[in-house]
């Protein structure tokens, strides 16, 4: 019967060889628990307390819950096609629960860090003795991170944005967040001035070609300049991000975290942060709960007289 069903996603549902392989190895792992070659299952002899045993066992051997609710959606897609088939009664995989997966949470640039690459990227105010191309460029990449950092814009968002979205007057960028939903993020006074003083400067170079997007790159070949995309902004954020953090990753998705998580710990309820992010539902802003909660822990075990981590440093200090 499981070969009969690794033939079945293998020819009509058209996986993967690597994904056939994977699914083979998990059922020959349920068979091997049950004391049972692949040729001799038997799934009239089985109900869903074998399968919970197999799930108990797996965690308790110190298996991921990834791993385990993996090698169960196994079992379970085998147990559809049975039943498709007529050659079993009932699912008997349609009670058992998977185990719950616990999503990462965000990591997020610290404010120091944050910190230090504005003291090491700010630009100073153009005037008539800088090369103009040079500073539009350096101009650029400060900003890209700022905006990323202070308006928790994603990647594909601020690529997308055009000078006519920025209202430097009125302090605030219309956004296009997924399926073109549109949304209004503020900005601080200073943001505004440097983006309103980039523009002007990016006008002289590129007048007549607004439709470049906002920000601009000269391309290599010709010396022309063109948009500045989403793999471009990934690259300046990743080389500028990778000079002052310690963090293994420097993506923008990073300053989305670090925009949430600094909005959190400042006072903002989650409500307002769900709005300026463009999430569709509220369940997706309140990871952030639990990464300012990780930190709370942190200052609790450091600080507090009675926490374990503070007992024991103590202890070691007076030996």
């Amino acid at each position: 019967m499981i070969r009969r069903f690794l033939d079945y996603i293998a020819i009509e549902k058209r996986y993967s060889p690597r994904t056939v392989k994977e699914y083979g190895d998990d059922l020959r792992a349920w068979c091997a628990f049950l004391g049972w070659k692949i040729e001799d299952f038997d799934p009239k002899q089985l109900d869903a307390e074998d399968v919970k045993a197999w799930m108990l066992q797996m965690l308790e051997d110190g298996q991921s819950p990834r791993s385990v609710k993996r090698r169960l959606s196994a079992v379970k897609s085998l147990y559809r096609f049975l039943l498709s088939l007529g050659l079993v009664k009932i699912n008997i995989t349609s009670k058992v629960m998977l185990p719950k997966v616990d999503k990462p949470l965000p990591v997020f640039f610290r404010e120091s860090e944050m910190q230090a690459f504005k003291e090491q990227n700010r630009v100073p105010k153009y005037d008539e003795g800088v090369d103009r191309e040079d500073w539009l460029e350096a101009m650029r990449d400060y900003l890209l991170v700022e905006m990323l950092y202070q308006t928790g814009m994603r990647r594909a968002e601020l690529a997308a944005l055009e000078d006519k979205d920025v209202d430097v007057q009125g302090r605030q960028i219309r956004v296009f967040g997924k399926r073109r939903k549109e949304r209004i993020v503020p900005m601080g006074e200073q943001l505004a001035q440097e983006i309103e003083a980039y523009l002007q400067v990016k006008q002289e170079i590129v007048y007549g070609h607004e439709g470049f997007g906002i920000f601009l790159v000269r391309k290599k070949r010709n010396g022309e300049w063109g948009a500045l995309g989403a793999a471009g902004i990934y690259n300046v954020v990743r080389a500028r991000m990778g000079e002052v953090s310690t963090l293994m990753k420097h993506s923008p998705h990073v300053l989305r975290h670090t925009f949430a998580t600094t909005m959190l710990n400042n006072g903002a309820d989650i409500r307002s942060i769900q709005t300026l992010l463009g999430h569709s539902s509220l369940e997706a802003t309140q990871v952030y709960t639990h990464t300012t909660f990780e930190q709370m822990k942190e200052v609790y075990e450091t600080a507090h007289p009675r926490s374990l981590t503070r007992e024991s440093k103590v202890g070691n200090q007076d030996e």
